[in-house]
């Protein structure tokens, strides 16, 4: 391409859907949304976190245990010649 190309395409500026009026309109929609989703729903979300902690540890033992080969004990043949 020639230089003139670059310059007639700077020239031509493409509108994204977020700078239309219909995406003004959805971003303010969004917001709303939002905002009120989170009034409504922050005792819900807040409570839970609380049991967070604990519903981890039994995903964590379950998945830790399944990369040393499953079946077998702790410092077996399973678990790649690492150190107990």
């Amino acid at each position: 391409m020639s230089v003139q190309d670059h310059s007639h395409d700077e020239g031509e500026r493409r509108h994204s859907f977020l700078n239309s009026r219909a995406g003004m309109v959805f971003i303010g929609f969004a917001l709303i949304a939002g905002t009120l989703l989170f009034t409504e729903h922050r005792a819900h979300v807040l409570g839970a976190l609380l049991w967070l902690p604990l519903l981890a540890c039994p995903l964590m033992h379950v998945f830790m245990h399944h990369r040393r080969g499953g079946q077998g004990g702790h410092g077996q043949q399973g678990d790649g010649g690492r150190a107990p």
